[in-house]
């Protein structure tokens, strides 16, 4: 009788976090005009949580949404040691999505180009990028989802921050690097923790990437690191944030190209400022109130 009570919890609790992160996506969607009528999304599948997690919300959201839009799965078999290739194919099979797996050796070709104990994941991106551009433009999809969410976001916005000496985050909607096609993030509101315990919940058959695995010492994972101490020790800070994010002043940076700071001039008709005038008012105010005392 315990058990049942604790697996009927467990199960409303699961339902609830879906249901959280549909919204989040749906949101994301309508913020962004991310997906519309008649969409081929392409969505891009590397068996990790993320878009495990992508793939079932936009599923969800596919069977309830008024628009009418097509998913088609895409996994880039990148020819990594130990790549279980039968894992997708028959998760994908399994669940009724349409799905093209794509054969692409770019792991030789960054093991050649890197040196040993650099960092694979740029070179890695770009490789992979291509492939998917040329993919998504063989089977006509009109949008590219990538599984990127809200904390990953934060942490490009940290690296070039620290690192690139760019105020630069990651956009939920882009035009992709060969201008053919939109590129999409429907996570950018979703929380990684959140992510975590979805991929837990529903058991996704997950697939590790051995390349960033064998790097210990990336600058993403400092600052994944510090921002997961930042969580605990401060909740709300990331939300904040990420707030901050959508909450940009242009006038209060020092970028010439987003303000014209040289163009900024003082008007030929002195004009009283909103500061001066609410004092003038409290100082009006004060007296009045002064007079009816001593009356």
């Amino acid at each position: 009788m315990v058990m049942e009570v604790m697996c009927k919890k467990e199960r409303y609790n699961v339902n609830k976090l879906h249901k959280r992160l549909r919204r989040l996506v749906g949101s994301a969607i309508a913020d962004f005009n991310m997906i519309e009528a008649g969409d081929r999304v392409m969505v891009c599948l590397s068996g990790g949580k993320d878009s495990y997690a992508m793939l079932e919300i936009l599923r969800s959201l596919q069977s309830h949404a008024p628009l009418q839009f097509e998913l088609i799965a895409v996994n880039l078999d990148q020819k990594q040691p130990g790549f279980p290739k039968h894992v997708l194919p028959e998760y994908l099979s399994k669940i009724g999505v349409p799905f093209r797996i794509v054969e692409q050796d770019t792991y030789s070709v960054v093991k050649r180009v890197i040196s040993e104990g650099k960092t694979t994941c740029g070179l890695c991106s770009r490789l992979r990028r291509g492939v998917l551009y040329r993919v998504a433009s063989e089977i006509g999809a009109t949008k590219i989802a990538l599984g990127h969410h809200r904390d990953d976001i934060l942490e490009t916005l940290f690296l070039n921050l620290f690192y690139g000496g760019k105020l630069k985050a990651m956009s939920p909607k882009l035009m992709s690097d060969n201008g053919r096609h939109i590129v999409i993030r429907p996570l950018v509101y979703c929380k990684e923790k959140d992510l975590v315990a979805y991929a837990e919940a529903e058991d996704f058959p997950i697939i590790p990437c051995n390349l960033c695995g064998s790097q210990k010492n990336l600058q993403r994972q400092v600052v994944k690191d510090m921002m997961r101490q930042w969580d605990k020790k401060f909740p709300g800070r990331l939300e904040t944030m990420f707030t901050a994010l959508r909450n940009v002043q242009p006038s209060h940076l020092v970028d010439n190209v987003l303000h014209d700071f040289q163009g900024l001039k003082v008007e030929n008709k002195p004009v009283v400022g909103r500061a001066v005038a609410l004092l003038d008012q409290m100082s009006f105010k004060l007296k009045h109130e002064e007079s009816e005392m001593i009356e």
